[in-house]
Parts: structure tokens; sequence; C-alpha cells
């Protein structure tokens, strides 16, 4: 009987421990739960409010692209426009220029029209009388073309005349005088020679010119320097051309 109430004892006892530890486990679990739930609405909370900032940021994203694709485009186009509008200044400027050289010139041709009106001159006359002065100063360049031909022509027959006509004055150079040429100017027919005035040379004395022993031609000197001097070829004592190196004898 004794050991009947024990086991009684013994199995309300321990009842009564799974009891309570029911009670503990439930509260437990339901704690947990409760944080489960908790903490799985802060998560879709989290990251519904993450989606939302992607979504934001990505229209931010667009909307600067396109704001950078309009500022580019404006941007060309205010440069397009300055481009333009330099243009027209400097058409403006090239514009201005002309019409005041057109205004300077209006002003020149009333200026001068003036003086016309002054003198009782048609413009048909100031042509005329324009077209006449053409003509006279035409004319008098030829006459003047024609004198300066004829004098040359005096002159080289005149010192021709004076070479060729017997002198008792001519000029004579130092005996056994010798040189070379040293440069010739065929367009004006002198040459230089190597002999000057520390050889005994003198103005206007005649010598020959040879090559290898054959004679070339005269040249009577015109100007004597200290070490050279400077002789006109005569046109009759040609006989071939005078080239430098050419041996001058007296």
């Amino acid at each position: 009987m004794l050991l009947r109430i024990c086991l009684i004892i013994a199995i309300l006892g321990g009842g009564g421990v799974i009891a309570v530890n029911f009670v503990m486990v439930k509260k437990s679990i339901e704690t947990t739960v409760t944080q489960r739930d908790t903490e799985q609405k802060a998560k879709e909370a989290a990251q519904k409010e993450r989606d939302n900032t992607k979504t934001k940021l990505n229209a931010t994203s667009n909307t600067l692209v396109t704001t950078t694709v309009k500022l580019t485009q404006t941007q060309s186009q205010l440069n397009a426009a300055n481009g333009k509008v330099a243009d027209l200044e400097t058409q403006t400027k090239d514009l201005t220029g002309k019409l005041t050289a057109a205004e300077n010139k209006r002003d020149e041709f009333q200026a001068q029209l003036a003086k016309w009106e002054q003198l009782h001159l048609t413009p048909p006359d100031v042509i005329q009388l324009q077209a006449d002065l053409k003509k006279a100063t035409f004319a008098l360049a030829g006459v003047s073309n024609e004198n300066k031909i004829v004098l040359a022509k005096v002159e080289d027959l005149q010192r021709e005349l004076d070479r060729l006509r017997p002198n008792s004055d001519t000029v004579v150079e130092p005996p056994g005088l010798k040189g070379s040429v040293v440069a010739v100017d065929p367009k004006y027919d002198f040459v230089v020679l190597n002999i000057g005035k520390d050889k005994g040379v003198v103005p206007d004395g005649v010598m020959m010119i040879a090559r290898a022993g054959v004679l070339i031609g005269k040249v009577q000197i015109s100007r004597v320097e200290n070490t050279e001097c400077v002789a006109n070829i005569l046109p009759a004592w040609r006989h071939g051309d005078v080239m430098e190196g050419d041996q001058v004898l007296d």
C-alpha cells in the first residue's frame, strides 16, 4: 500500500514536471516564433526599401544620362551659334570697311567732279582730254626713246672716231706692262685687269688682249685702282670673245 502510494506520488510529481516543462517550452516556442516573424517582417521591409532605392537610383541614373545628352547637344548648339555670331561679326566688319572705302571713293569722285564743273567741262570732254593726253604721252615716250637711241649711236661713233683718229697726245702705258683678265662683262663690253697704279697703269691707255699667242682684241683703260683697272673693249679690234685668264700686254 505504501509502495502504491509512493508510486502514485512519483507519477504525479513527474506529470507536474512535464506540465511545467511543457508550459516553459511552449512559451519559448511562442517567443521564438514571434522573433522570427518580426525578423521576417523587418527583412521584407528592408528588401522592399532596397528595391525602392534601386528603382529610384535607376531612374536617377537614366535622368542623369538624358540630362548629359541634352547638355552636350545644348553645348554643341551654343558653339555653333557662337561660330555664326563670329562669322557675322567678321562679315559686318568687312562690309563696314567696304562701305567706308566706297564712301571715300564717292567723296573723291564728287570732289573731282566739282573741280571739272568749275572748268565748265562735261564728262565727255574729260574723257577726250584723257585720251589725247594718253596719245601725247605715248608719242613723247616714242620720241624720247628714239632720241636716246640716236644719242647712244652718236656717242658710240664719237668714241670710235676718237679711238681711230691719230692723236699726238696718245697715252702710252709703261713698256713691258703685262697682266691678265680677271672678269668680263659681255653686256657692257668691259673687262677687269689685275694690274693697276702699282704697275704704273694710267687711264686712256690701249693694251692688247691675247690668248695662246693669238690677238683677241684691244682694250682702252677707263678707270684705274691701286691693284686693278677697268678697260673698255674696242669693237674695231675685236677678233673673238674675251675670256677670263686671257693675257693683256702693252
